[in-house]
C-alpha cells in the first residue's frame, strides 16, 4: 500500500476507534442511497442482484452490505480500517450470505476469485487510481459491472481536479468539531472515463447526484462501467525496443544435383538467407531472398518451414529458421556483390568452411551430415504426415504442415 493510502487508512481507523465509542448508531437502510440522501439513483443502478457475488469497497458498518445480502447476493464487504471492520461485525455478526473482511482492496482483490459486481459508496476516491484500477478490472468477471459514487463538488465549492492528483479534503468526526484532513481523487468526469477505458473497462453511465438544497453546492458522481465479455491485448509501444536479437531464415535448396550454396567474400560457403523484413513471414522471407541472391523463383508451396534454430553470439540471441525448397524455376546466378559462385554440392562431399548458421540449418535438415559446428537449440515445429502430393514435391516424411502461411507450407493433401 502507498504511503499516502497508508495514511487515509490511519485517519479511518481513527474515525472508526470515534464511531465505537458512541452510543448513537446509523438506522437500517429505507431506501439506498448513494452518498446523498433522497438524491440521485438509488439500488436499481445495479440491477438484477440475486445469486451474484458482490464485493462492498469500502464497507464501513456494512449497512449496505447487509441490505443486498438480505435481497440474495453473496457479498463482500472490505475495509482497510480495524475499527471499522470490527464495528460492522459487532453491528452484524451472522448475517447469511455476507462475509466482512479487513484488508487493503488492491490486495483482496488480487487474491480473490472476481466478482460478478463491485460496487463503491465514495470508497473509490481514498484509493490511487493507477493502483486501484487495473485490480478492479481483473478483480470483475468478463461481463460484470463496476458501479462507484466520488465526490465532485465539496461542501466549500471546490470543484474537482483536472489531473490525477490527490487533494486534502475534510473529515468532520460525528458530533464533535474535531476535523481530519485526508487526500482524495477528486476528479473531472472525463478523467475517470478515460482512467476506466484505459484499464479496459466500457463506461455505461455518469450520473449527477446534486444536493437537495440550494444553498449547498455538495455533489457528486456516479459511475457505472462494465468489463467486457472478450480479453483485451495491449498493444505493443511505437517505441523500439533495444537490439537483443538478430532474427533471419536459413534457405536450403536440394534437387538431384545436391544442395545449393554460395561463396561469400569473406571465404565461407553458404546456402541463401537473410534477415526478415517488417510485414513478412517465413515462407515470404525465404521467396525474396532467394530471388533476390539467385535468381531463383518458388512458390509459397514449395516451401517448406522446419523449425527455429536458437544461438547466442557475444550477448545477442541469434534466431535462424531453416527453410527448405525442392521445387523451384530458374538458373542460380550472382545478383549481389557480397556473394556469388553458386553451384549444387552434393551433400557426401561438401566445401568448407562451411558459414556457422547455414551449417546449423543444414544439420538441423539432416542431422547425419558429417558437420562440425557451435551447438544451437533447434526446435523443429509440429508436423505430421502429409498426401502424395508432398511426396510428390521431394518433401520427407513427416513434413511440417504447421500452422497454415506464417510458419509452415499448407497441407492441401489427405493425412494419413
Amino acid at each position: 500500500m502507498l504511503e499516502i493510502e497508508k495514511h487515509i487508512a490511519s485517519i479511518w481507523t481513527l474515525y472508526g476507534q470515534h464511531q465505537l465509542g458512541r452510543t448513537f448508531n446509523l438506522p437500517e437502510l429505507d431506501d439506498w442511497d448513494w452518498d446523498i440522501p433522497q438524491a440521485g439513483p438509488g439500488i436499481d443502478v445495479l440491477g438484477e442482484i440475486a445469486g451474484l457475488r458482490v464485493l462492498d469497497l469500502g464497507a464501513g458498518v456494512g449497512r449496505h452490505a447487509t441490505h443486498l445480502s438480505t435481497l440474495g447476493a453473496h457479498v463482500t464487504a472490505v475495509d482497510a480500517s480495524p475499527t471499522q471492520h470490527q464495528r460492522a461485525l459487532t453491528r452484524y455478526p451472522d448475517a447469511p450470505g455476507l462475509r466482512f473482511v479487513c484488508a487493503d482492496a488492491v490486495d483482496h482483490l488480487r487474491k480473490a476469485e472476481p466478482y460478478d459486481l463491485i460496487y463503491s459508496i465514495s470508497g473509490v476516491p481514498f484509493l490511487d487510481p493507477h493502483r486501484l484500477l487495473p485490480a478492479l478490472a481483473n478483480g470483475l468477471k468478463p461481463g460484470g459491472r463496476l458501479v462507484f459514487s466520488a465526490l465532485h463538488t465539496n461542501s466549500s465549492g471546490h470543484g474537482p481536479s483536472d489531473s490525477v492528483t490527490a487533494r486534502p479534503e475534510i473529515l468532520r468526526l460525528p458530533g464533535t468539531d474535531t476535523e481530519h484532513q485526508l487526500p482524495m481523487w477528486v476528479l473531472e468526469p472525463q478523467l475517470w472515463e478515460d482512467l476506466l477505458v484505459d484499464h479496459g473497462l466500457i463506461m455505461e453511465t455518469v450520473t449527477t447526484i446534486g444536493s437537495l438544497r440550494a444553498d449547498q453546492p455538495l455533489s457528486y458522481r456516479l459511475y457505472a462501467a462494465r468489463r467486457p465479455e472478450r480479453i483485451r491485448s495491449r498493444a505493443r509501444t511505437s517505441a523500439p525496443p533495444p537490439p537483443h536479437a538478430a532474427l533471419g531464415v536459413g534457405i536450403i535448396v536440394h534437387g538431384p544435383d545436391g544442395v545449393l550454396l554460395g561463396r561469400h567474400r569473406r571465404g565461407t560457403w553458404e546456402v541463401p538467407g537473410g534477415s526478415m523484413e517488417p510485414g513478412e513471414t517465413f515462407i515470404e522471407t525465404a521467396i525474396r531472398e532467394l530471388a533476390e541472391e539467385t535468381g531463383l523463383i518458388a512458390e509459397p508451396t514449395d516451401v517448406q518451414v522446419l523449425g527455429t534454430l536458437l544461438d547466442h553470439v557475444d550477448g545477442v540471441l541469434r534466431l535462424t529458421v531453416p527453410a527448405l525448397i525442392t521445387r523451384w524455376s530458374g538458373t542460380p546466378r550472382e545478383l549481389e556483390a557480397t556473394i556469388g559462385s553458386w553451384r549444387f554440392w552434393s551433400l557426401d562431399a561438401l566445401p568448407q568452411p562451411l558459414f556457422v548458421p547455414s551449417s546449423q540449418c543444414l544439420t538441423a535438415w539432416k542431422q547425419e551430415l558429417p558437420i562440425d559446428h557451435p551447438t544451437a537449440d533447434f526446435h523443429p515445429y509440429a508436423t505430421h504426415y502429409c498426401s502424395a502430393e508432398g511426396e510428390e514435391r521431394g518433401f520427407a516424411e513427416p513434413c511440417s504442415a504447421t500452422p497454415g502461411p506464417v510458419l509452415g507450407w499448407p497441407c492441401r493433401g489427405r493425412s494419413r
